[in-house]
């Protein structure tokens, strides 16, 4: 098997053992992703902004991996409060209005770091 790995640099990459995503194959996943940078949260209080830099980070990976937002087939969106989806739905939709990858989005309690509202997987699939 031939398994490519991108590593963002966060400090819980090696202590809970992952990556930020992994291509095998035409095949690529890339792992929960929120709006931290250097252990501070970007976009603080802001929804919209946490998920345009949380698919920003998902892009620069998926590039690393070599391909692009337009091999996303999937998303999930966990978020800390739904009745904030405009927001983030708004800036997933900037991301994706031509792509409409099959999207999910569901409320969860909480998120590692009490300050994230939202964290983003994606699925793409490179032929």
């Amino acid at each position: 098997m031939n398994k490519r790995q991108v590593f963002t640099g966060s400090p819980w990459e090696p202590v809970v053992g992952y990556c930020r995503a992994v291509r095998v194959g035409g095949r690529i996943e890339v792992a929960g992703t929120t709006a931290m940078k250097d252990g501070e949260v970007v976009g603080e209080g802001s929804p919209y902004e946490q998920t345009q830099f949380a698919l920003q980070t998902i892009e620069r990976a998926l590039r690393e991996l070599g391909a692009d937002m337009n091999h996303v087939v999937r998303t999930r969106m966990f978020v800390t409060d739904i009745s904030q989806w405009e927001e983030i739905g708004r800036a997933h939709g900037e991301f994706f209005k031509d792509i409409r990858p099959a999207a999910t989005m569901v409320e969860v309690r909480a998120l590692i770091d009490p300050r994230l509202l939202v964290e983003i997987e994606a699925e793409a699939i490179v032929e």
